[in-house]
């Protein structure tokens, strides 16, 4: 884990990592200023419904409210789903300068299963953290037992997605990923809390999905590789 980490810090003076890097923020915020903005004129909306006065600053206001919340929480469903859109290229930077000889075989997936593969992350992630929201409740008590839960979580679910965007590569179609693609729970629940943890870093959350991308690449290469050696 810790080779991989550091060899995805290496790389991001990479030009093709930066570039994308760069994508990877600028939609991520272009995302969040569209649902600010949306959340201004919703509230706008409602709030001319009623009699208050300054309608338009109470809006302003809880727009600014929402989308600074909406940054905390849900950027690491922003991100993973715009970095969903552009993984094989990022992996392929990876593959190409560490893993030559995997890079040639790969067969892009393209943006269109990029998409798809974006919106059914948001999905698993706005579904399990529901589900898992009572337990967060419950857990508010303890100080600190609700963050724990939640970064576990979402640790088991990031850590399936980066794995996901390296074997989508590799293979038919996601349904089709096998043993030799995946894993072992504890490293993919690994990659993903390290990912996670990142993401709740100021300014670091930025590079957080291209690191854990990089990351990803790594760990699945060597495990392929482990396993053909010891199968020979």
């Amino acid at each position: 884990m810790i080779d991989a980490f550091l060899l995805s810090i290496g790389q991001l003076s990479d030009r093709r990592i930066l570039s994308l890097l760069l994508k990877v923020f600028l939609i991520s915020l272009l995302l969040l200023s569209v649902f600010g903005v949306g959340a201004y004129f919703l509230l706008s909306w409602l709030l001319s419904l009623t009699a208050l006065q300054d309608g338009g600053l109470a809006a302003a206001a809880a727009a600014a409210i929402i989308t600074a919340l909406t940054a905390i929480f849900l950027f690491r469903v922003i991100a993973i789903f715009v970095l969903n859109i552009f993984s094989d290229d990022i992996v392929d930077a990876v593959e190409a300068r560490h893993y030559p000889s995997r890079a040639e075989l790969a067969k892009p997936p393209g943006y269109i299963l990029g998409l798809k593969m974006g919106f059914a992350s948001v999905g698993r992630a706005i579904g399990y953290n529901l589900l898992a929201a009572p337990i967060y409740i419950l857990l508010l008590i303890t100080g600190i037992g609700a963050p724990i839960a939640f970064f576990g979580v979402n640790a088991i679910l990031i850590g399936r997605d980066l794995q996901d965007m390296v074997a989508a590569r590799h293979v038919d179609t996601i349904a089709s990923i096998g043993d030799g693609w995946r894993l072992s729970k504890l490293t993919r629940f690994g990659l993903g809390l390290t990912t996670a943890l990142l993401l709740a870093v100021p300014f670091v959350n930025f590079l957080a999905p291209v690191l854990g991308a990089a990351m990803a690449t790594h760990l699945v290469h060597k495990k392929r590789e482990i396993g053909l050696e010891e199968s020979n």
